[in-house]
């Protein structure tokens, strides 16, 4: 009986957790995948190792679209509400300015080069504008857990503001679990992803351990039921295994020129790459 009660005890958590982490299951959303798979995506535009292209600028978006590549672009505001193409929460690495992206404003940051060059943070308009929907985006809303609800329904309505009458294909990811469900409120008809990477990157991000852990095994799903997961290098936890087996679509994040490419594309449903230059288009 003390055996029973312990196994009982294990599997119901384990049986919960499971249950958070079933992705969207409705067969009818499969048909959205269909401008998304197969293909090969540059991260952040093509831009060149030693960043004289410099990643998420106009031009990686051009030489991108011009060779056939999907895209993958990272989106934030800036302090006065500007939609911007930046990745990092931070100016520092690429401008050498010190501070939080959303406590400048956006002139300001046009006014800082990137890494020296002639380049700057573009407006997330300037890309639409750029990429002129001749291949897919995969659009990731950066977003923070100090953001309140305010803050995240702003930004994910301003981009979605931005992309009514975009004539391209794009559907939209996050590592926030909240923006993934509010995409999926806000706009139903939009392929929507989860980003995931292992518990220990979570954690190097600053996460706390519970935290890290629901991140990494995409417990988040149980509100957002993502179209896809988004995965990062790490080995694919159970979590994750159990969405890919579940009929999730994958996608991987972020190849490099000495990764197995043909594993990568014989695995994933679409690839996300940088620094070498793959056919635009593979069959799984």
């Amino acid at each position: 009986m003390n055996l029973f009660k312990f196994a009982l005890a294990a599997a119901v958590p384990a049986a919960v957790a499971a249950l958070c982490t079933v992705p969207g299951l409705d067969p009818r959303r499969r048909a959205l995948r269909a401008g998304f798979a197969g293909r090969n995506y540059a991260h952040r535009g093509l831009f060149t190792r030693d960043q004289s292209t410099p990643e998420n600028s106009l031009p990686a978006f051009a030489a991108a679209a011009a060779a056939g590549y999907g895209i993958e672009l990272d989106v934030q505001f800036s302090a006065d509400k500007q939609l911007l193409v930046f990745h990092d929460d931070t100016l520092d690495r690429m401008t050498g300015t010190h501070g939080w992206v959303r406590d400048f404003a956006y002139a300001d940051i046009a006014a800082m080069p990137l890494l020296g060059t002639a380049y700057h943070a573009p407006l997330f308009a300037e890309v639409l504008e750029t990429v002129a929907g001749r291949v897919p985006l995969i659009i990731e809303i950066k977003s923070r857990s100090a953001y309140g609800d305010a803050y995240l329904d702003e930004l994910c309505r301003a981009v979605l503001a931005a992309l009514d009458g975009y004539a391209g294909a794009y559907c939209i990811e996050s590592f926030d679990p909240r923006v993934v469900a509010r995409i999926g409120h806000l706009a139903p008809g939009v392929l929507r992803g989860q980003l995931a990477d292992s518990c220990q990157s979570h954690r190097k991000e600053g996460a706390g351990p519970l935290h890290a852990w629901a991140l990494s095994h995409c417990l988040g799903n149980l509100f957002a039921r993502p179209d896809f997961i988004a995965w990062g290098p790490a080995p694919r936890n159970w979590a994750v295994r159990l969405c890919a087996a579940l009929g999730a679509m994958m996608v991987y994040w972020t190849a490099l020129p000495e990764d197995d490419q043909a594993a990568l594309q014989r695995d994933n449903d679409a690839v996300i790459f940088q620094w070498y230059t793959p056919d635009p288009h593979y069959k799984r």
